[in-house]
């Protein structure tokens, strides 16, 4: 099978519907795969925001410890393949297509089986747990699509499981509440496995606490058992001394902005301590962590002006962006591209980065929940038909001490970087 008739397979069960909370078509195609799951340890993420700065520490520190590990994050900017990482090979297009040859037949046979098709999501998260098996990998790190509880990647066995900061997104799916938010997330602490949990609201807080109670899982919060001791802004990124849970790590460097990155990152080095239950070799936490790139968070793609990218897309990563924009960068005007999903809180994105523009073009990005972000911002926008097109705009009219922002969605950091691939 080629990649492009595998990828024409895995897109037919797009768009993607939002089925009922319901594992039981995962369950089967993992039963009739032999539980490829199983067959290594693994670190489970979710959290609101930053889970891919934590996955992608997580695999870095434990491959640099000469552990094979596996990372599945999502979405994925410009390939599907980018999804699945091998200690920072991202799967080839021939091992997909290959895999999938493996997987399709099983897809069919559950689609047929009374609990509906299986989804694009169930379908490349059970293309993980399969090709991950079979490179082998000696550690999956999975980053939960949406939630927890009901998410597909639940059915690994989490033997330490990350929450990242929970805040108000998806609302329509796993609300109305925070604490309604908060439990779907806590889905991910497993019976007699270990947490790792970052700094929460105290809603939030008290949830992961009771169900952490409830199931017999260890909890190892920010603040008590570890932190952040400090942190500075650097030449193309930050550096920072962290506490861990059996040693303190000193002079590190990320090459990420933004003070939740460091706080992310320093997640994802305790999640491995709690993995490993020791102390990590200094040096080795310290390569490792200055050798993680996350693309779509912002990152720097073109100066003068500088172009930056960021996938914030709920009002908790937007008012975290613009924080950390006003930290990390200085500007004559900014330029705000914005581009944003429906079934996002358009209104509370907007709020958080319109103070910080000088100019606004808004736009619908490629994706079919795209939404009409004008009515948001206000008579000072300027409407183009696609992320592209409002970039070339700004791009045109900004000065050399200028920064151009694009952001709103990962679909619109996609975008971007399919425009500017494309000059």
């Amino acid at each position: 099978m080629r990649f492009d008739e595998a990828l024409a397979r895995l897109d037919a069960r797009q768009p993607e519907h939002m089925p009922g909370p319901l594992l039981d078509r995962i369950r089967e195609v993992v039963e009739l795969l032999d539980h490829p799951e199983r067959t290594y340890p693994t670190i489970h993420i979710t959290g609101t925001n930053g889970k891919t700065t934590a996955a992608r520490v997580v695999q870095a520190v434990a491959c640099a410890h000469g552990l094979t590990t596996g990372v599945f994050t999502s979405p994925h900017l410009l390939s599907v393949t980018e999804r699945f990482d091998v200690c920072g090979q991202a799967m080839r297009p021939e091992a997909f297509a290959k895999e999938w040859a493996h997987l399709e037949p099983i897809l069919q046979l559950v689609d047929g089986r009374g609990f509906g098709e299986v989804t694009y999501f169930e379908a490349v998260t059970a293309l993980a747990f399969l090709w991950f098996a079979d490179a082998p990998v000696g550690l999956g790190v999975f980053e939960v699509g949406m939630g927890g509880s009901w998410d597909a990647t639940n059915l690994v066995a989490g033997d330490v499981a990350v929450i990242t900061p929970v805040a108000m997104d998806h609302v329509a799916e796993l609300g109305p509440t925070l604490t309604d938010i908060a439990g779907e997330k806590a889905g991910i602490l497993k019976p007699g496995r270990i947490g790792v949990i970052r700094e929460q609201d105290a809603v939030v807080a008290e949830t992961i606490r009771r169900r952490g109670t409830d199931v017999g899982c260890t909890l190892h919060w920010e603040g008590p058992n570890w932190e952040v001791e400090e942190r500075l802004l650097a030449v193309g990124g930050q550096s920072f001394r962290m506490r861990g849970l059996h040693a303190t790590y000193d002079d590190l460097f990320l090459p990420l902005f933004g003070p939740y990155a460091v706080h992310n990152a320093a997640a994802g080095v305790v999640a491995f301590e709690a993995l490993t239950g020791h102390a990590l070799l200094e040096e080795t936490v310290r390569s490792a962590v200055a050798a993680v790139r996350v693309p779509g968070r912002l990152e720097v793609v073109a100066h003068q002006p500088i172009v930056i990218l960021d996938g914030a897309h709920n009002p908790a990563g937007a008012e975290a962006l613009a924080e950390a924009m006003r930290m990390s960068f200085r500007w004559q005007d900014l330029h705000l591209v914005l581009a944003i999903s429906a079934n996002k809180d358009v209104a509370g994105i907007c709020a958080a980065l319109a103070p910080l523009a000088d100019h606004v073009y808004v736009a619908r990005n490629a994706s079919v929940r795209s939404a009409d972000v004008a009515a948001a911002t206000g008579d000072a926008a300027t409407t183009f038909g696609s992320v592209a097109e409002a970039l070339d705009a700004a791009q045109g009219r900004a000065e050399a001490a200028d920064v151009i922002l694009v952001t709103g969605s990962l679909f619109t950091v996609a975008d971007a970087k399919r425009g500017l691939a494309g000059r």
